[in-house]
């Protein structure tokens, strides 16, 4: 989810009902933190808390100071990604290439966790590929280690997002290790996290790759999980007023905090996603990535979401 949960996206989030939102993967070795990119994605200024910061890395010396840093930027929680599938990661034995070092794996959390008085967090994969599975033997060592909390995403490396999530794994992981336990993959609905909770005996979810362009999705979920009324976006005609609404709020954001030239460039995903159900989309999707004005692309993607479609699909 990097360059996609950014401040204004988490912040957005929030306010629609996620408990808890993750900042984006920042590389642990420090000297590459003087991008705009990097200096961006360290900025907790004024954040609504907690802030769960997230890094990436293979060293535990650096994995332990940027856990540092990051809490004196204002991060509450520290999160050690040992689950991202992507070649750029997993070839400097990063994300969850660690997975098939459990020796280091140990030597990084209990580096992390020394470092700093916050607690720490993991998310991993279930294991390298569907032979290498060893995600039960990790959560013992992140117990050992002093995690206090597991997220569990629920592929292999090897999957990616290809296959669907299985939740053997996690629900043998509940079995045997006494750790607060997240499961991750494939939950996009109040059912689904209803079967996956009840399923894995796991803590709590999180949702991904689901929140894209419906950011409301955690209120949905939670609403139904307490078996409270359906939310409107939940209704087969969602109001479009609403819609519109939160998308507003979203692309403002987006180029109040990234500036107009960088946040315009980073709305046109999200604009996608928010109208990837309505017909006509596609050709729209075109016109939108060769707009450079912020105050055109939010005037679109407003007229868009009012035109005559037939209802908002939901997804």
């Amino acid at each position: 989810m990097a360059g996609i949960t950014d401040r204004p996206f988490r912040t957005l989030c929030r306010r629609l009902g996620a408990g808890l939102a993750v900042a984006e993967m920042v590389a642990a070795n420090t000297a590459l933190w003087g991008s705009r990119k990097s200096l961006r994605r360290l900025d907790y200024r004024d954040e609504p808390g907690p802030i769960s910061a997230q890094i990436v890395g293979s060293d535990p010396a650096e994995m332990a100071e940027a856990a540092r840093l990051n809490v004196e930027l204002g991060a509450h929680i520290v999160d050690i990604n040992m689950g991202c599938p992507a070649k750029k990661v997993c070839k400097v034995a990063a994300g969850s290439a660690l997975l098939r070092d459990e020796t280091r794996v140990a030597r990084i959390l209990e580096a992390v966790v020394a470092a700093v008085e916050a607690p720490v967090t993991l998310k991993i994969r279930t294991g390298w590929s569907p032979e290498e599975r060893n995600a039960v033997r990790i959560a013992r060592i992140a117990r050992e280690s002093g995690i206090a909390a597991l997220t569990v995403h629920g592929r292999t490396r090897a999957c990616t997002y290809g296959a669907p999530a299985e939740y053997d794994t996690i629900r043998a992981i509940r079995a045997s290790v006494d750790i607060p336990l997240i499961a991750n993959g494939d939950i996009a609905s109040a059912q689904d996290a209803r079967r996956v909770l009840d399923y894995t005996g796991a803590d709590a979810i999180m949702i991904g790759r689901a929140a894209q362009g419906r950011p409301w999705i955690f209120g949905d979920i939670a609403a139904g999980l307490a078996s409270e009324p359906a939310h409107p976006s939940e209704s087969p005609n969602a109001p479009r007023h609403w819609i519109k609404d939160i998308l507003r709020e979203h692309l403002e954001s987006l180029y109040a905090f990234h500036g107009d030239y960088a946040g315009v460039r980073i709305a046109r995903k999200h604009i996608a996603w928010y109208c990837r159900h309505l017909p006509g989309a596609a050709s729209f999707r075109d016109t939108i990535n060769t707009t450079e004005s912020a105050s055109e692309q939010l005037r679109l993607a407003l007229a868009f979401l009012d035109r005559d479609h037939d209802d908002y699909a939901r997804p």
